[in-house]
């Protein structure tokens, strides 16, 4: 299992977070989501053989926010 930390612009509610979360949990591979909305980031851990970063950010952008991996 992998984990990475996206930073997530946009939310500014929990409705926001719940959205986000809700995105993240959906995809094939994703074993945890937090999505901390003060410090406008989501924490995933997920199944590098089954999900790519790319994808994450993709399903994030989907819901209608900014999203980019931390380095």
């Amino acid at each position: 299992m992998e984990k990475v930390t996206l930073t997530v612009k946009g939310m500014n509610c929990e409705h926001c977070v719940n959205k986000v979360e809700t995105a993240l949990q959906n995809q094939n591979g994703v074993a945890k989501v937090k999505v901390n909305l003060k410090k406008g980031i989501a924490k995933v851990k997920y199944d590098e053989t089954l999900q790519t970063i790319d994808r994450l950010i993709s399903e994030v952008k989907a819901a209608g926010y900014e999203a980019e991996a931390v380095k």
